[in-house]
């Protein structure tokens, strides 16, 4: 029995180092991908965490598998594949930190996911299942998440999303978007961006989330703000929470992901629905994840930079 089982894409990460002489770039590989950022902040803040996948039998897919391992994973249903490449993400940083992305995936072992290889056993007891958007790209891992969706909405389990928007992965932007809209109205708990909500709606966060509560049946929708923070509603309470000051951005790969993953940590902790959470419970699980997240830009990468429990408790 697993707190937290999580679907979705493991990759490497390659960041920018240096220049050379000729202006081709330095890279240092981290492990990524946005559920595995996802379950280490929760593993590492004690929650119990299992994920379904595919990477390569490659170098780079064995590497991830340890850290996974290393990290307190469950990686009984990641499978390695030997006739696809491990995917890999290029990201470009500019001068506050903030991330483009290039991928390697035409195909990657993650899009390969069949719905067969689903171990339904994964998901017997499991609080939550967390999926993103990037598992939908593609067949026939789209056929795959969904039937790990409809698995867990018949045991009873939490959904909880996370659309994770990249562009350059749609072969059309309308598939995104329709792709997502799925996605919201199958979720009991939604991280959205305030840019993801632009993209999809042109509102405000706190009118993306007023809609995703009303409109969708979502029952905890955390709006992320950039380094501004993070608005947060229920449909009984909501806040607004300010990101710490004074943190030396290197890198934010991974940072929605694990502000995901440690509110996800600090929500369990109340064995509450989302609907019964009160005020004041849903600030500080907001407060947690906020501090987390942006600790976690201090260093490159984003399983490896899930900051320790007691920093964060110290800062707070």
């Amino acid at each position: 029995m697993y707190d937290v089982v999580a679907l979705g894409e493991l990759l490497i990460d390659f960041a920018p180092k240096s220049v050379n002489e000729a202006g081709y770039p330095t890279l240092a590989a981290n492990p990524g991908g946005a559920p595995g950022n996802f379950l280490a902040a929760l593993t590492k803040y004690g929650c119990s965490t299992a994920m379904i996948g595919k990477v390569g039998d490659d170098m780079f897919g064995r590497l991830l598998l340890r850290t996974l391992r290393d990290a307190g994973i469950e990686t009984k249903g990641i499978l390695l594949d030997p006739d696809w490449f491990t995917t890999l993400a290029f990201v470009s940083l500019d001068a506050e930190g903030n991330r483009d992305f290039s991928f390697a995936r035409k195909p990657g072992a993650d899009t390969c996911l069949r719905p067969e290889e689903i171990d339904p056993s994964l998901l017997a007891g499991a609080r939550v299942f967390h999926f993103g958007t990037l598992s939908l790209t593609d067949e026939p891992a789209a056929s795959a998440t969904r039937k790990a969706i409809d698995i867990a909405k018949g045991r009873g389990i939490l959904i909880s999303l996370d659309p994770n928007l990249r562009k350059p992965l749609w072969k059309r932007e309308e598939d995104a978007k329709a792709a997502i809209e799925w996605s919201l109205k199958q979720a009991d708990i939604v991280k959205i961006s305030d840019e993801e909500i632009e993209w999809l709606w042109g509102i405000s966060p706190e009118e993306g989330a007023q809609r995703l509560l009303q409109e969708y049946g979502v029952s905890l929708v955390y709006a992320t703000l950039g380094p501004k923070g993070c608005y947060a509603a229920t449909r009984s309470c909501r806040t607004k929470v300010q990101s710490p000051s004074g943190i030396q951005v290197v890198d934010t790969t991974g940072a929605g992901d694990i502000f995901g993953g440690s509110a996800m940590s600090r929500f369990l902790q109340y064995k509450k629905a989302p609907s019964e959470l009160a005020e004041e419970e849903l600030a500080g699980i907001v407060r947690f994840a906020c501090t987390a997240a942006s600790l976690s830009t201090q260093k490159h990468g984003g399983i490896t930079s899930v900051p320790e429990l007691s920093e964060v408790e110290k800062y707070l």
